[in-house]
């Protein structure tokens, strides 16, 4: 009998880190050993001296669809405890993408809903298949959002439309997740995971090290005053400048300039 394929796959590429949410027959909902493989391989994607940039995607019809209500509903009340702890170990995994100065790109395809949207928001830069919906859903089983839900979803649409989401059963189109800036761009179905590896490419060959230090930046943002963050601007601008990355950039930028 073979082994069951893990839930969560990952692995390396020229400077990229693939991570696979691969539970498609649940349409790549967390039970919890789902959820500890998650934070084990979230922890090593962001701390692997190599990766510069990081690809989310999934298997199957969905991105991802948040718990496992069939679980849920199997585990009585007494599963109460259970998906708190469940909810802790996913939200390492999130914190750790979060916390990085690795970027991260989603691709997103089917149904994003419940955690789903958590992980959605987990990423910095999001590309939706054109069928995509994403959305809460959360009161539709009467629970709350989790999974970084109102930490994250009010800064990235603003704090009414956040509401709109948690408050109905929306789910947004495409078009209306692009609009709403949830996400960066939409592509074809067949095309959403070679856009976000295009975009992650671009970031592992570019910049890195700046772009690392930009997301840390506005990611980071929250946790101090206004005087404080851009004294954090400032020293970091003036590490950045002394690192080989930049030297070689900023020299380059001035001779193309001094041909014109």
């Amino acid at each position: 009998m073979s082994e069951e394929a893990p839930s969560v796959l990952f692995h390396e590429d020229a400077g990229v880190g693939f991570i696979t949410l691969n539970r498609p027959e649940r349409l790549n909902a967390f039970d919890i050993g789902m959820a500890r493989m998650w934070a084990r391989v979230t922890r090593e994607a962001v701390t692997a001296p190599a990766i510069k940039a990081i690809v989310l995607q999934a298997e199957g019809r969905a991105f991802c669809a948040g718990g496992d209500v069939r679980a849920m509903a199997h585990g009585g009340v007494e599963f109460g405890d259970r998906l708190e702890s469940l909810a802790h170990t996913i939200n390492d995994g999130i914190a750790a993408l979060v916390n990085s100065d690795v970027p991260v790109i989603a691709a997103v395809q089917g149904t994003t809903a419940g955690g789903g949207l958590g992980i959605l928001l987990g990423s910095d830069y999001a590309v939706a298949a054109v069928d995509c919906r994403i959305g809460s859903l959360y009161a539709d089983m009467g629970l709350t959002p989790d999974l970084s839900v109102t930490a994250q979803l009010a800064g990235a649409v603003g704090e009414r439309r956040a509401l709109q989401l948690v408050l109905t059963s929306r789910l947004l189109s495409a078009d209306e997740a692009l609009d709403w800036g949830l996400i960066a761009e939409v592509t074809g179905p067949t095309e959403v995971r070679e856009r976000a590896s295009a975009v992650a490419r671009a970031i592992a060959d570019g910049a890195s090290g700046a772009y690392g230090a930009a997301k840390r930046l506005i990611r980071s943002r929250w946790s101090r005053s206004f005087e404080a963050q851009l004294a954090e601007e400032a020293r970091t601008i003036g590490a950045a400048f002394g690192t080989p990355e930049a030297q070689a950039r900023i020299a380059a930028f001035a001779a193309k300039g001094s041909r014109r």
